[in-house]
């Protein structure tokens, strides 16, 4: 039986065990040994890590054959209209590639949003909106990319799920241990 972590990644900690330019890492926060994030997630974003010991599952998790469904919030710059809604559901065609098709939907903002440190920096006059994607892919900088591309950039990234793992009720900086029976995330 393999081991996940499930951890909150904060705003600002860079998604590897070495320290880069002066940023926190996962081993400021995880000190169990034998432990590796599967994939990844930028350091201006915040959310769903997993890290596994187990190298086969490590694997499975980021190989896009298995395309493992992500959930991420995003709140934007503006209030995306039925275009470019229509458009990030499509597929949006990027400098180095097309992304395939995204579940795409407006939502409120998540209630059980804990407070960004730093806070994003809002603008008195454009409005924000919160978009929810689920992806099956997951490119560099993909969603802020997409959004950027559709003319709402991103202000705000949160990756809640990874297949049938949240990051519910675990608060940022913190984690939880699960074991994992080889199925299907």
């Amino acid at each position: 039986m393999s081991r996940l972590i499930l951890f909150n990644k904060p705003y600002g900690v860079i998604c590897q065990f070495t320290p880069e330019n002066g940023h926190q890492s996962l081993k400021d926060f995880i000190s169990q040994p034998g432990f590796y994030p599967a994939g990844r997630l930028d350091t201006d974003s915040e959310g769903l890590v997993l890290l596994t010991d187990d190298g086969k599952l490590q694997h499975q998790i980021t190989d896009p054959r298995f395309k493992f469904p992500k959930i991420y919030w995003a709140q934007v710059e503006g209030i995306p209209d039925e275009t470019a809604l229509n458009s990030l559901r499509c597929g949006v065609q990027l400098k180095d590639f097309r992304t395939l098709p995204a579940q795409v939907s407006m939502m409120d903002e998540p209630s059980n949003l804990w407070s960004r440190i730093p806070p994003v920096r809002f603008r008195k006059n454009i409005p924000t909106s919160w978009l929810s994607l689920i992806l099956r892919e997951g490119k560099n900088r993909q969603v802020r990319r997409m959004t950027a591309a559709v003319m709402y950039p991103t202000l705000r990234l949160v990756r809640y799920a990874i297949g049938k793992y949240t990051v519910q009720d675990i608060a940022p900086g913190e984690w939880r241990m699960v074991n994992h029976v080889h199925t299907v995330l």
